[in-house]
């Protein structure tokens, strides 16, 4: 971490000019920039408690370019990650076999990588730059660096990682969280119901809500996802999520949801949903998938048939503040994703499982999403 936070700081502090016109040069793989770090400090660098390691920097002026498109401010960026004990790390490694930790003012995660995730990355990188400057309110992860540490000596261990904003950085506790695919194989959590709790991620098959959009928002929702995920398509990309954070504003809901929930009610005041609150921008905090405030309907799975992927609506709401994006968007269709669709196609059925090619991926996914983010059914 102490080998990270030098580098990024030494990285950020080399401010240069910013123009969002990048050449083609700026997106080179090759285009990366090696620091040695010395403990006793060099010229560039400071002494350090370390031990001796090497920085790499990819496309710096690629991700300089971005932060200022995420508008964010480089002092800030700097001090959240360089601060002192600025970095915790997240209790378990993901399924992937990443690390992750993050910032202590839960702004930005640090996610470590695979070489071959930082390779479709890089390959990806322009066309990602493109999408996100085109489509202020896109969904896909945000990016903010990409960096490699290389240690010194017989060891030569390298550590690449890519820092990303978090989504559920709020003002308010995150009481449930879904990670949706729109694939039902495996799509279960394996808590029992009393053990389940706001850090659980729960899937497809445990969603017991249909969220309900005012017409506007759903309108945005709907073209946003289209786009997004047709730039997925394009780049070959499957087996990305829909991560959705839920805050229930009132403490009686939450007990009614099942499971259990930390008894820190709220960090502030949740945005109110009332039938007078028709503009759309009258909440300037409210953005698509950031602070929404909407009304979330329960649903029943009927257990005598076929699991259903989305279940019955009750007509019971429950007010609730959403927070979501699409996270996972590293992982193509290669060679290993195209033999576990067809070692898996043999034993179940094909629509089921979660390696399919890009484009049915994209389509299943956009199906199922559109099922659980439907227009409310008045207007508020």
């Amino acid at each position: 971490m102490l080998n990270l936070q030098l580098g990024i700081r030494h990285a950020v502090g080399k401010q240069g000019p910013i123009t969002l016109d990048l050449k083609s040069s700026a997106f080179d793989p090759k285009e990366k920039v090696w620091t040695r770090f010395p403990p006793e400090g060099s010229k560039y660098t400071p002494p350090h408690s370390s031990c001796d390691f090497k920085w790499k920097d990819y496309c710096p002026q690629v991700f300089r370019t971005l932060r200022k498109l995420f508008k964010v401010d480089a002092a800030d960026y700097m001090l959240s990650l360089c601060g002192d004990q600025a970095l915790r790390e997240l209790s378990s490694p993901g399924k992937s076999g990443s690390f992750f930790y993050l910032t202590s003012n839960d702004q930005y995660m640090i996610k470590t990588m695979k070489k071959s995730e930082v390779k479709i990355f890089l390959k990806m990188l322009r066309a990602y730059y493109n999408h996100v400057r085109a489509f202020e309110n896109t969904l896909v992860t945000k990016f903010f660096g990409l960096h490699c540490v290389k240690l010194a000596g017989a060891n030569q261990k390298k550590v690449r990682f890519v820092i990303m904003g978090n989504l559920f950085c709020s003002d308010y506790p995150i009481h449930r969280r879904f990670d949706l695919k729109g694939s039902s194989l495996g799509r279960t959590t394996d808590k029992p119901q009393t053990e389940i709790d706001e850090y659980t991620t729960l899937k497809d098959l445990d969603l017991n809500f249909i969220f309900r959009l005012q017409k506007h928002w759903c309108q945005e929702f709907q073209r946003q996802v289209d786009r997004d995920c047709e730039f997925l398509e394009q780049e070959n990309i499957m087996d990305y999520s829909l991560l959705v954070g839920v805050h229930f504003r009132d403490t009686r809901d939450r007990l009614l949801t099942g499971g259990s929930f930390d008894s820190d009610s709220s960090r502030g005041s949740s945005p109110h949903l009332s039938r007078g609150d028709t503009d759309p921008n009258r909440f300037a905090k409210i953005k698509l998938g950031s602070n929404m405030p909407i009304r979330a309907e329960r649903t029943i799975r009927k257990s005598d048939i076929e699991p259903q992927i989305i279940g019955e609506p009750t007509g019971e709401f429950y007010d609730v503040v959403l927070y979501f994006g699409i996270i996972d968007i590293l992982q193509d269709y290669d060679i290993s994703k195209k033999l576990e669709h067809a070692y898996k196609s043999f034993q179940y059925d094909p629509t089921s499982i979660s390696a399919v090619d890009p484009k049915q991926y994209s389509r299943r996914f956009r199906d199922f999403v559109f099922k659980a983010f439907q227009e409310e059914k008045f207007d508020l």
